[in-house]
């Protein structure tokens, strides 16, 4: 045999185990499983029910409108991005709340004990550059 030739069979032999175990198309799961679909449908939906929400305290006084969600290297949406700024969002002040504390109650968003002037006392959530 040619060198050239054995050269070209080494480079199947090696390459051939990853051909082998390539995935065959059309057995990835693109979407959600059956089973993983009830977990989405029981889900808040960010367009619908979160984003651009007004968000209340449990007195029903308005504190903050939702601008953000913040979803962390581990994939859990962890903070809600809250505006508690001025009039049509003059004097911009975001602060991150934990998802955990808001509660959706009919059909609001409630952070519960929460008021303006508290909020607006939080540290400033501010974009990483």
């Amino acid at each position: 045999m040619k060198p050239m030739h054995i050269l070209m069979l080494a480079s199947i032999a090696l390459i051939a185990p990853a051909i082998s175990h390539a995935q065959v198309a059309g057995t990835t799961v693109l979407g959600v499983s059956v089973a993983e679909m009830r977990e989405v449908t029981l889900g808040w939906s960010v367009k619908h029910t979160i984003l651009g929400q007004h968000v209340y305290n449990d007195k029903n006084e308005r504190v903050g409108t939702v601008d953000d969600l913040i979803v962390t290297p581990d994939k859990a949406v962890s903070y809600a991005i809250v505006n508690v700024g001025g009039f049509l969002g003059l004097a911009k002040h975001d602060v991150a709340i934990p998802v955990s504390q808001l509660k959706l109650i009919d059909k609001k968003l409630v952070l519960p004990g929460a008021t303006k002037e508290a909020l607006k006392a939080s540290p400033e959530f501010q974009y990483a550059q």
